[in-house]
């Protein structure tokens, strides 16, 4: 595996946990895909309330009946290699909100073990 080091750039996908491609959750597959592509690395976070294009408040509070609550993927590599992702969202993503960011990376390491 290549260490980041320096500038590189932060791709977050925000999308409804309850989004689906092809019967699986679509951040699942914006993380397998993004392995696929040999990408640094990709974590998907669950937040506990949002609201995004529509407006509609969605949260986790007890008593509250929405379940679709905001998934923020979130995907760091070289420019170069998250940008040559970016036509698999165009297919995967029809809903949602796409950001990409410059970041410094300060530390970037692993363990070696089992996959």
């Amino acid at each position: 595996m290549t260490r980041l080091t320096g500038t590189v750039l932060r791709l977050t996908v925000y999308v409804g946990e309850n989004g689906t491609w092809q019967h699986r959750p679509l951040y699942s597959e914006i993380v397998h895909r993004a392995r696929a592509a040999g990408l640094a690395g990709a974590s998907v976070f669950r937040g506990v309330e949002g609201f995004g294009a529509s407006s509609v408040v969605h949260t986790s509070r007890l008593l509250s009946l929405s379940e679709d609550l905001p998934v923020a993927v979130v995907v760091v590599d070289t420019e170069e290699r998250v940008r040559a992702f970016l036509p698999e969202l165009d297919e995967l993503v029809d809903e949602g909100l796409v950001l990409l960011d410059r970041c410094e990376v300060v530390r970037h390491a692993h363990r070696e073990g089992p996959r």
